[in-house]
């Protein structure tokens, strides 16, 4: 058996970023912990105050497959590359045949452009594009595949 996992990203503006990899990944906001109606009412009552509420968000598969993400917020602004990136496979993958997988990963880029991230570089493969290299508003790289 597998183990769960969750990915945390470091960022500058949780609940704003949170809100575009829902958009990438469609996911949705993550429910708050069991016995609560709201995460509000679950950092009042672990007393956290008020103007850290927007200091992290969350996000899960609406499907419960996929690793659930939470975005903290830090004090300090990305510098380097990322070691670490997602291939967002939005056409498909590499299985789907690349008449079918192109146009969905061109619309993937116009879609997430218009919400803040920025196209840096076309990949090619035997001739033809293959994926493309993107970062998110606070500049993490991620490849539409």
């Amino acid at each position: 058996m597998a183990v769960k996992w969750s990915l945390t990203i470091d960022c500058a503006h949780p609940v704003a970023l949170a809100e575009f990899w829902a958009l990438a990944l469609d996911y949705v906001r993550k429910p708050p912990p069991a016995g609560f109606g709201s995460w509000e009412e679950w950092f009042a009552h672990y007393d956290i105050p008020e103007e850290e509420w927007d200091g992290a968000a969350y996000l899960s598969d609406p499907d419960g497959v996929g690793p659930a993400l939470s975005f903290l917020h830090v004090p300090e602004s990305k510098v380097v590359k990322n070691r670490l990136h997602l291939d967002v496979q939005v056409g498909g993958g590499r299985d789907t045949p690349w008449e079918e997988r192109w146009p969905r990963v061109l619309a993937a880029v116009e879609r997430l452009t218009a919400a803040g991230a920025t196209a840096l570089r076309t990949f090619e493969l035997e001739g033809r594009p293959d994926h493309v290299l993107m970062a998110d508003p606070e500049g993490n790289e991620f490849c539409l595949v």
